[in-house]
C-alpha cells in the first residue's frame, strides 16, 4: 500500500543514507523499522499483561512436589 509521511529533514537523510548504503528502497527501510517497533512494543504490552495476570496468582510451588523436583537432581559436588 502506498503512503505519504512526514518526517524531519535530519531524520530523512540518515535514512536516505542508511538505504543506499544497504542498497534497499526507502520505503522497504520504513516498513522494517516500523515492523520492529511495533514487534517490540507489544511484546512490552504482553510481558504487562502476563504481570499484571501473575501479580494476582498464588506462585509458590507445593512443599512435596519441591522436594521432589530437588531429589530429581543429580547429585554434584561444588
Amino acid at each position: 500500500m502506498k503512503t505519504a509521511i512526514s518526517v524531519q529533514d535530519k531524520l530523512f537523510q540518515r535514512v536516505d543514507k542508511y538505504a543506499k548504503r544497504e542498497n534497499i528502497s526507502r520505503s522497504q527501510l520504513f516498513s522494517v523499522a516500523a515492523e520492529e517497533y511495533l514487534d517490540k512494543r507489544e511484546a512490552d504490552d504482553t510481558t504487562a499483561n502476563l504481570n499484571e495476570v501473575y501479580s494476582k496468582e498464588d506462585s509458590s510451588v507445593d512443599p512435596v512436589l519441591f522436594k521432589m523436583a530437588l531429589m530429581s537432581l543429580p547429585k554434584e559436588e561444588w
